[in-house]
């Protein structure tokens, strides 16, 4: 037997995503529906390879009841009203968006990192998706916690621009385009132009001068992995389509040399170590794109403080970094709390 699953925000970027690897991964399903804002009702959409369409339902007219699970990508506005709705109807809401990740009574789960926090999904029956650049970074730094215990993380991401969804990469596009034909760039979505440029921007800015993405990358971390870590960001958007890329610094309590990392890194859930010491012995991000893992490179000794290492963490910010951490979610909490037949 299988789950009767929602996913909303069927027909954006992360809905679609959802949609894929519902069906690559043959989540056990025995109905599927897909519901978005009254802009799409009725469209159809395609449930991953298997050649089956979903006619897109109107959430405001959705009776979540009977409903298992509901897979959420809409935003932390529409979540706000409908995310309450469906948890009170006894339907598990697994949310992607910022809304609940700091909220006590609701658990921020990155499932090979804190597995056993999904335990507490029953006090609002909501679970939290964290932000992507949090997803991967949480998913290289667990095996090194585990092995050293990390003091500090110093991180600077250089984020795609998929991240800020269909908008901001047909602004990349657009731009690009218009800069070869001599046309204006002028920016839409960003901040500055985002083609053939950096943008050190993402969110909005708080009184510290961090950004709230940078905010999130913090609290997020030690939400997920330990609350005594201390964590530093800086977020970047690069002209990449998809692909969020981070260079990271570590502090550790302990001794740790690089190949002992390696060793970790190498046989811990969820990462791919790619690490040779050679041109191209390394992941970029258009290399990560459809694929699960968080890849891990450039694992080097940071002289510069004491039990210092370094590396380079690459994911597909749409998956790892979302739909499929949202999948994953759904695959453990049906293994630990919702099991079937």
């Amino acid at each position: 037997m299988g789950y009767r699953v929602v996913v909303a925000g069927a027909t954006g970027n992360v809905g679609r995503e959802m949609l894929n690897i519902l069906a690559e991964r043959e989540f056990p399903i025995d109905e599927l529906a897909a519901v978005a804002s009254s802009r799409s009702q009725g469209d159809e959409i395609e449930f991953g390879e298997t050649g089956k369409t979903l006619k897109v339902q109107n959430i405001e007219h959705f009776d979540p009841a009977g409903w298992d699970i509901a897979l959420f990508a809409i935003g932390s506005d529409a979540t706000k009203i409908y995310a309450p709705k469906f948890a009170a109807a006894g339907c598990v809401v697994i949310d992607n968006s910022s809304l609940y990740r700091m909220d006590p009574d609701v658990p921020l789960i990155v499932p090979e990192v804190n597995p056993n926090a999904i335990d507490g999904y029953t006090k609002r029956n909501i679970i939290a998706n964290p932000n992507c650049s949090t997803a991967q970074l949480v998913v290289a730094l667990k095996p090194l916690h585990d092995l050293a215990q990390i003091t500090r993380v110093v991180v600077s991401t250089y984020q795609s621009v998929s991240g800020a969804g269909k908008a901001g990469m047909d602004e990349l596009f657009e731009q690009s385009r218009n800069i070869f034909v001599g046309d204006p760039a002028e920016p839409k979505k960003f901040t500055k132009q985002i083609a053939f440029n950096v943008i050190p921007h993402i969110d909005t800015f708080l009184d510290d001068g961090s950004t709230k993405e940078e905010w999130k990358m913090v609290v997020e971390t030690k939400k997920i992995l330990d609350p005594k870590i201390k964590v530093i960001a800086t977020c970047v958007r690069v002209p990449v389509f998809v692909g969020h890329s981070e260079a990271v610094h570590l502090e550790f309590a302990n001794d740790i040399t690089t190949k002992q990392a390696q060793a970790a890194l190498r046989e811990a859930p969820g990462v791919m170590l790619v690490d040779k010491r050679e041109d191209g012995g390394y992941v970029t991000p258009i290399e990560c794109v459809g694929d699960y893992a968080t890849f891990v490179s450039r694992v080097r000794e940071d002289s510069t403080v004491e039990n210092g290492l370094a590396l380079w963490c690459v994911s597909d910010n749409l998956r790892k970094g979302a739909a499929l951490n949202a999948v994953q979610i759904a695959e453990l909490l049906g293994r630990r709390h919702l099991k079937k037949g």
